[in-house]
């Protein structure tokens, strides 16, 4: 019997390699959305519009607000008025970055609002 292999069996169980074979088939099947993933991503859609146009406004205040700053310390002699009142516009900018943001995000809350509650009210039951 030392020679007869017939009535032997092998079997390799590797963990990593069964994740790495659900990860790739995982992309390649067609996902049913969950209601609780809809949930989120609506949530998340209330909050992006307003950041990104508070970040891009932030972004645009600080710059004009540097070159305010510059204007004054590299060229005191000749720009120092100009460079604070670049400054000030600057400072005004980034001021509006917040309220902007509030608005932005009232809106999408009024726009989104039925539809979760009426994904948080199917999820409560």
């Amino acid at each position: 019997m030392e020679g007869n292999n017939e009535n032997t069996f092998e079997y390799t169980y590797s963990a990593k390699r069964q994740e790495e074979i659900e990860k790739i088939k995982s992309k390649y099947v067609e996902k049913e959305e969950d209601k609780m993933e809809m949930l989120r991503k609506l949530d998340q859609s209330v909050e992006r519009p307003g950041n990104m146009a508070a970040i891009i406004i932030g972004v645009i205040g600080t710059l004009i607000m540097g070159t305010g700053m510059s204007l004054i310390m590299v060229w005191q002699d000749t720009f120092l008025i100009l460079g604070i009142v670049i400054g000030v516009i600057g400072m005004a900018i980034l001021g509006a970055a917040y309220p902007v943001y509030r608005s932005i995000t009232k809106k999408q809350k009024e726009k989104l609002a039925p539809q979760i509650l009426a994904l948080t009210e199917e999820l409560l039951k």
